[in-house]
């Protein structure tokens, strides 16, 4: 498919930027273009042609299921786009005096309110924009609360499971701790052998996700918080996995202080390609005056921003945070209602459905009853037939299906990590088990099908390393190398290292 760029034709311009006749303020010589912008020119039916074939070679959850382990890619009803578009919501500037934003405040609070019951806790910042925001806004937490009680020299520890979310090591990294990896055991839990010989007074806290990114609950969790909280250590949730026990257990009573929580995933704010998420985090009692401010508060039967706690930790992001997810994940609460336990009931059925037809097709490296998501592994069909779970997931995608995610977490070799949600229908997960099935049978029977899988992609498998290694983002006109064939891998790399 053709650049826009290289569609373009001089002089043959949809349209015109529009003079309104006002006075264009002077710019600085330093930031002045020495030569206007060369920027394609094309009829307007060429342009919405170009974008529209662009859209359809594009995969998402409105195109196809979308079985992303860990992620919660659900399908987002379009009511939440209707009510966030709503003028009073849409129109609102995030610098609105507060007489003029009750309606906004309300809708905050109502929301934190929510979201504390779900995960019983008591207080709630709306702030952090994204999980991994919250996960470093809650380590934050954990430093003034032990710097005010003239702890923080001394507790340096954070404890991360091996299971972890990327994103944990590195906000525990972000925030100035010392991190302190702990195993699993053959169950699928933390080792709580490997867990007691690492936690002493010098340990702040514990990073965990339960269900885990394995997909299954810890059957000690009660004990594991016990551990910590007689080291006077603090718990933190990473609530990438909530979506598996609303309304079934919550952090709070499994003995968790900090919790964040995922409305890109959870909560139906639309999630993918960079954003927009939310990450609110929830906290204990004694956590709330290290929140970061302004906190949004109800004040009678009025509703106002406070900014006078003088042990906050200050803003984590501007303003009171993304208010267009507030309202979609609002009303998908408000929608689900009492009900809102079915919906993780429904997510964890799912799981276990495709888990039982998938199981004998490919290893099983904890058998136990998942929940919202599972993990596979490929590693028989690696042994047997040389097909890794790379071949399987590329081969999924002529099955027009989205691949999982694969070899993660990395204590399973060859890991095909699936999370069906609860919003997909008994014939789509079906029809993926008929995929992955034929999949197994293709690896025996034909497996360099699926080492030169995908072929009915638009684009074939990619050398990933030298894709990463050798990025072009930019269109260099007479100087933009021809990428087909080795002849124009040998003008890429010359252009490489000209630059």
């Amino acid at each position: 498919m053709e650049l826009i760029y290289e569609k373009s034709q001089a002089g043959r311009r949809a349209g015109r930027v529009p003079n309104y006749g006002l006075p264009v303020p002077e710019v600085p010589a330093a930031l002045a273009r020495k030569e206007p912008p060369r920027l394609p020119e094309l009829a307007e039916n060429e342009i919405v042609r170009h974008f529209t074939n662009l859209a359809d070679r594009n995969f998402g959850i409105d195109t196809g299921f979308y079985p992303l382990g860990s992620c919660t890619m659900k399908y987002n009803p379009r009511v939440n786009e209707r009510v966030a578009a709503l003028p009073g919501f849409r129109d609102l500037h995030p610098l609105q005096d507060e007489e003029g934003s009750q309606g906004a405040l309300e809708l905050m609070v109502e929301l934190q309110e929510i979201l504390a019951e779900v995960t019983g806790l008591d207080a709630v910042s709306l702030q952090p924009a994204a999980g991994s925001q919250g996960e470093l806004t809650g380590l934050m937490l954990m430093r003034a609360y032990f710097a005010d009680r003239g702890e923080g020299d001394r507790r340096r520890k954070i404890v991360v499971a091996d299971t972890a979310h990327g994103t944990n090591p590195a906000s525990v990294t972000m925030a100035g701790y010392e991190l302190v990896k702990v195993d699993t055991d053959k169950r699928g839990n933390i080792d709580l052998d490997d867990l007691r010989a690492k936690v002493d007074d010098e340990t702040a806290g514990l990073m965990l996700t339960n269900p885990s990114t394995l997909g299954l609950f810890d059957e000690h969790i009660e004990e594991i918080a016990r551990i910590f909280h007689e080291s006077g250590g603090l718990l933190y949730y990473d609530g990438a996995n909530l979506n598996a026990v609303c309304g079934i257990s919550r952090p709070g009573d499994m003995g968790f202080d900090i919790v964040h929580i995922n409305l890109h995933k959870t909560f139906s704010q639309p999630h993918g390609g960079g954003g927009p998420g939310g990450g609110p985090i929830a906290v204990r009692r004694r956590l709330e005056p290290y929140l970061p401010v302004p906190a949004v508060v109800r004040d009678g039967r009025r509703y106002r921003l406070e900014f006078d706690r003088p042990k906050s930790i200050g803003k984590v992001r501007a303003f009171t945070g993304p208010f267009g997810v507030f309202v979609r994940s609002y009303a998908f609460i408000l929608a689900w209602g009492r009900e809102l336990k079915t919906m993780s009931e429904d997510a964890v059925l799912n799981a276990n459905y495709l888990l039982a037809r998938l199981r004998d097709a490919y290893e099983l490296p904890y058998d136990r009853l998942c929940m919202h998501e599972f993990v596979l592994s490929a590693r028989n069909l690696k042994r047997e037939h040389g097909i890794t779970a790379l071949d399987v997931a590329k081969r999924l995608m002529d099955y027009d299906f989205h691949p999982p995610t694969i070899y993660f977490p990395l204590v399973v070799p060859e890991a095909l990590m699936i999370e069906p949600t609860e919003t997909e229908p008994k014939e789509r997960l079906d029809a993926f088990v008929d995929a992955m099935l034929a999949i197994a049978r293709e690896a025996a029977e034909d497996p360099e099908l699926l080492r030169e899988a995908p072929r009915s992609r638009p684009v074939r498998r990619l050398d990933e390393v030298k894709a990463a290694k050798r990025a072009i983002v930019k269109y260099g006109f007479d100087e933009h190398p021809d990428l087909s064939g080795e002849r124009g891998e040998a003008r890429q790399l010359e252009a490489q290292k000209g630059a």
